[in-house]
Parts: structure tokens; sequence; C-alpha cells
């Protein structure tokens, strides 16, 4: 589901149960030091993720390395990587990419549910809950909120190795295509630069499919004569 809202320069992994447990699976010491005290189911889904990343790490050619996390719960990519992870219940997935060709790149994964009480709430600008009642009105069979949720956490994804800053959620505003499978993310904070540009908004991809929902933001490098985000691509399957 991933590599159909990235684009090619992206090479993704992904799984919709955890791996049975074997060589592929092993965690490095500084891994499992991470979650020596989590419970197995945790552990499990650790593991399988980060087998997912050294998976799109060997396609390119990369050796297996430790993949431990930084402040917030960044990946540590090696040199030279940059890339997102992502687990919900029923998938797993990574995308990872050159740094030279993609400057940062988000994934997000959630069940197709809606969001539990409270939490639309939290998360929503008043235009965003305006365009989720349409979006509900006109297209049923997605659950919008859910989806609204997944896109902002993508853009986190993107956002933070950009700045190392932290982003609300009341901080970038979300609007939803529901026939192209796009959505743009307007930061309503100082935007961060990329090669020299600013980059005041993302774009990205959605899919919904198999009881998912997930979501992508490729923010790829500046080519002379090619605008500042040039943003990974895909469609929406029902």
């Amino acid at each position: 589901m991933i590599e159909e809202i990235v684009p090619d320069r992206v090479v993704a992994e992904e799984a919709f149960s955890d791996l049975p447990s074997g060589p592929e699976l092993g965690l490095f010491p500084e891994e499992a030091a991470l979650v020596a005290r989590a419970v197995p189911e945790r552990r499990q889904e650790f593991a399988t993720v980060r087998a997912c990343a050294r998976r799109a790490l060997g396609r390119m050619g990369l050796p297996p390395a430790p993949l431990v996390w930084a402040r917030r719960g960044a990946p540590v990519w090696p040199d030279g990587i940059v890339g997102s992870m992502t687990h919900c219940k029923g998938f797993r997935g990574a995308a990872v990419a050159r740094s030279a060709d993609v400057a940062s790149v988000g994934i997000d994964a959630e069940p197709d549910q809606p969001l539990p009480a409270g939490v639309l709430d939290a998360i929503a600008l008043r235009k965003e809950a305006i365009w989720l009642r349409e979006l509900t009105d006109c297209h049923p069979g997605v659950c919008w909120d859910r989806l609204l949720f997944s896109a902002k956490e993508s853009v986190y994804k993107t956002w933070f190795p950009l700045t190392r800053r932290e982003l609300d959620f009341d901080e970038a505003e979300i609007r939803i295509d529901p026939l192209t499978g796009t959505f743009t993310a307007r930061l309503l904070v100082p935007c961060p630069t990329v090669d020299g540009r600013p980059v005041h908004s993302f774009t990205g991809r959605w899919l919904a499919r198999r009881g998912l929902v997930v979501t992508g933001i490729t923010l790829t490098r500046v080519r002379t004569g090619a605008p500042s985000a040039a943003l990974a691509g895909g469609v929406v399957t029902a």
C-alpha cells in the first residue's frame, strides 16, 4: 500500500501481521534495550517494523544496521538516508530514500475506524471539522476523521526531521481531496527552508483499503527549474 502513495525514488516495505521469529526479526542490542521492559506484543511490532525498514534499506544496497530513536521517537537512519516508519493494528510499514534525492518523507497507517470520542475535537481546526462533515455527507465509506489524524501524523513525521521542532495538531491545516487521493497541509507556523527555498505547505497522498487508511508525504529535493516541493504520487482505492 505504501508504494502506491510514494514516488519511485522511495523504497517501501510493509507487513500485515508480525513476522515470525527468526534471524530477520532479531534486534540489535541497542534496539532491544529500547523495548526491554515492553510487553511482548510491543516488542514484536517494534521488531517487525524494523525488519521492514531493513528490507527496504537492503533493496538500496545497504547492510543491516540498528535503527534506534531520537527525541520524540524519530528514527535515526544511516548516514545519507531519510525515512519513516509506522505501525498500527494489522499493519507495519517503512519507507526510505537517499537524502540526496529526498529531503524528508513521512508515512502513517491507521485503522479505517472512527476516532475515539473527544479525539477529533483535540486535533481538528474549525475549518477542518466543517470539511470533514462535508466529506462524510458526500463521500461515505471512509472514516475521514481518522484520515485527517493520519495525515497530521504524516505531516509531523515530514516536518520534524527538517526542523527538529514540535508541531502541534493546530499548526497545520489539512484539506483532503476525496477524488484525487491527495491532501494538502498548509503550515501555520514559520516554515522550514529546503534547498534554499521556503516550504509553506506539504502535499501528500492517501489510500483506503483492507480496513486501513494510509497517508504519505515525500518532499523531494529541488531540481533546476523544478518547484520547491515535488511530492509523492498515488491513487485512492476503496
